[in-house]
């Protein structure tokens, strides 16, 4: 309880327009919001005693604003707002809802979805609903800003050395043995030595974690006993989602604990942020924050109907991008994350989204040109998802310097190779050398690419070996949902199998897979869970299956293809020949092989069978101390093919024979052991759909 809201006066001081949100100094609160079409707003204190409602004076900005001594961190609030209700002119302003505050730091309380959350009558959506919000909605709350950082500074891992991890707080860490049972599912549980461990084992460099903002579980599913899994129905921007936190009442320096862990293990933090749209939906949607405060300035209104939404995104309503406040918004919100709470960078969610104008998508949109000049957001890694759902929202390769982007074509292309689908040999030259045909016109390096196979959305890397179609009836929608088109084989059978050469293929086509990943050029993101064989028995949507469908099954782990993980990662950072820092400029720098012998030809690319030959003594690449950076050669002999090929070993350039590293059938040699060795121009029997890695040796 807050004793001070007993009192018969609140005292009210002026306060400041700036900063947005309620801010503790240390002695009370400050405390501002914006709403352009406010009439008068009222901040909402609530304790056990109840709520108490308090004017705010309107600024010059359209920034209502109050300082009250003694407010605390601890504090629930929100803010009512009276003005004017016109849907049909994009006017929502309903005082009977409580809103939450855009730049609230924590949010807390559930929704209990019933008529009164509504900004509108159901059964007459033109007219408002005079129900209180407040019993059945969530509340702001104000906190503690200060934290011991101790010695903690950003890592900068340079793009090149970068693996990514796409990984979820909870289903990472609920069924994980060894993290004691009330830290399951939290911050605090993924900041356990047995999760950090795990990571640091398997080696990779920063992880991507998918919605931590504070998101909304949708009605409908939960009536279907299902809840919002993946977390993209963000409502707080500024807010780390409170189900994460062991201890609700204080998220904030729980996600400050995780990431100061990580960065502590060598790992940063990359946030999946969702800034196209927001958890208030279509125009029939709630009313629980940015609808109430300033419908027509924080959404894109249809201009022939602004009762409606453009929606760019498929979940109703896009956030304005052209409005300065929603610009400040997000900018303030990048920063947050930044400065405050010491995140490494960002994966931007239906990134064309934020680059629309009126209606299409532009290179040079606003948002990127404050990115592009922030001192703070152009130091950190950003990257795109380059698509939306409008016209013309494919925009792969299209985004400006400082961005990479999630390459969809390097996925799929590379399944189609994988399953034996003709006719993509030569584009996968190029994937698997960059995407220079992607990224090179635009002045743009190979870690523009962020290469990968699998992702949250979609089959995991077994099931894309062990399903043929998508297997959604759990998400209660007819199986409707999800791709169609998954680019996926089942090995003989669909599903779970006991079949030994159906295993045995699929064994060998997830190895296929990983080091196809792990050795191209560009920046490689894991699905977290793919190291183990996580499998979600074909369901290639769980948005929705916060349950053991989507959780980590660590009882059932395939150790063994996690040690190839470790170990082809391994790979990549021992040799920088695998992760150059600029294209290959010259032919000498590279070279395909046919099986026969020589250089490939116009007609080889056809084949089904490459090779591909790596000099590592022209990285062209300097260290920090000026020194030229070298490396051995390698060779890899991939092939698609049904049959067994017979790949004579190309010539060495800076040795005298090859060192078979790996091989798709056999792994690794054992650990401390040589592979074979072999004279250039030796024949080498190549398994159907499979590859090699070779190695010059002295």
């Amino acid at each position: 309880m807050t004793a001070w809201l007993d009192r018969a006066v609140i005292e009210v001081w002026q306060g400041a327009t700036y900063p947005l949100g309620a801010r503790w100094d240390g002695f009370g609160t400050n405390v501002a919001v914006f709403s352009s079409v406010a009439e008068r707003v009222e901040l909402c204190l609530f304790d056990a005693g109840g709520e108490r409602r308090i004017p705010l004076e309107r600024g010059s900005d359209h920034v209502w604003h109050g300082y009250l001594p003694g407010v605390r961190p601890g504090q629930r609030y929100g803010f009512r707002v009276h003005g004017p209700w016109a849907p049909d002119r994009g006017l929502r302003c309903n005082p009977h809802k409580l809103l939450l505050d855009p730049y609230a730091r924590a949010i807390v309380g559930d929704i209990t979805w019933n008529p009164s959350v509504f900004g509108h009558r159901l059964e007459a959506p033109a007219e408002p609903n005079n129900e209180d919000s407040a019993p059945s909605t969530m509340c702001s709350l104000i906190v503690d800003p200060y934290f011991d950082w101790g010695s903690d500074r950003p890592l900068m891992t340079p793009w090149y050395d970068t693996v990514i991890y796409e990984v979820h707080v909870k289903g990472f860490t609920e069924r994980m043995p060894a993290i004691p049972e009330p830290l399951r599912g939290t911050y605090a549980g993924l900041a356990h030595p047995a999760a950090i461990g795990h990571l640091r084992r398997l080696g990779v460099t920063a992880v991507e974690l998918l919605p931590i903002h504070q998101f909304v579980h949708e009605g409908h599913l939960l009536e279907r006993g299902l809840r919002n899994y993946w977390g993209y129905h963000s409502i707080g921007y500024f807010a780390p989602h409170d189900e994460y936190a062991s201890r609700p009442e204080d998220p904030v320096a729980e996600f400050k604990h995780l990431v100061r862990t990580l960065h502590q293990a060598g790992i940063e933090v990359i946030l999946d942020v969702v800034y196209n749209h927001t958890a208030e939906g279509t125009h029939d949607g709630p009313t629980l924050s940015l609808r109430g405060l300033d419908n027509a300035a924080y959404y894109r209104l249809s201009p022939d109907s602004p009762a409606h939404y453009m929606d760019y995104t498929g979940t109703g309503n896009s956030l304005n991008m052209q409005h300065p406040y929603v610009l400040q918004m997000i900018m303030d919100s990048l920063r947050y994350w930044v400065v405050d709470m010491h995140v490494d960078g960002f994966r931007f969610d239906l990134a064309a989204t934020l680059a629309r104008g009126l209606k299409e998508v532009d290179r040079l949109a606003t948002f990127f040109q404050l990115v592009q000049q922030d001192p703070v957001l152009r130091r950190v890694k950003l990257i795109a998802e380059p698509w939306d759902l409008g016209a013309d929202g494919y925009q792969l390769g299209n985004f400006p310097p400082l961005w990479s982007e999630w390459n969809g074509k390097y996925r799929d292309c590379v399944r189609d190779f994988w399953r034996g689908e003709r006719g993509t040999m030569a584009e996968l030259g190029a994937r698997l050398t960059g995407s220079a045909d992607l990224y090179q016109g635009g002045a743009r390096p190979p870690h523009a690419s962020i290469n990968f196979i699998t992702a949250h959305d979609g089959f995991t890397l077994r099931d894309l070996v062990s399903y043929h179609e998508k297997h959604n009836e759990a998400n209660g929608e007819g199986n409707r949902d999800g791709e169609d088109h998954n680019r996926s084989t089942n090995g003989g059978a669909e599903g779970p199998s006991d079949d030994p050469a159906i295993l045995a293929r699929r064994r060998q086509q997830q190895r296929c897979l990983m080091v196809t990943l792990l050795l191209s050029q560009g920046v490689p993101m894991l699905l977290g869970g793919d190291e183990i064989g996580r499998t979600q028995l074909g369901n290639n949507n769980g948005y929705c299956q916060d349950n053991e469908l989507s959780w980590f099954d660590w009882e059932a782990a395939d150790h063994e293809l996690f040690e190839l993980v470790r170990r082809l990662i391994e790979l990549r950072r021992e040799h920088p020949v695998f992760r150059r820092r600029g294209w290959f400029d010259s032919p000498d720098d590279l070279a395909w092989y046919r099986p026969g012998g020589g250089t490939m030809t116009g007609q080889d690319w056809g084949s089904g069978v490459l090779g591909l030959y790596l000099d590592g003594s022209r990285i062209a690449a300097r260290d920090r101390l000026g020194q030229r950076i070298s490396d051995d050669s390698f060779a890899l002999l991939m092939s698609d093919l049904d049959d067994e090929i017979v790949f004579e070993l190309p010539p060495v350039r800076h040795a005298a024979a090859w060192e078979l590293v790996f091989d798709s059938v056999r792994g690794f040699p054992d650990r401390g052991g040589h592979g074979e060795r072999a004279e250039p121009g030796v024949k080498f029997r190549l398994a159907p759909r499979s590859l090699a890695l070779w190695r010059e040796v002295a």
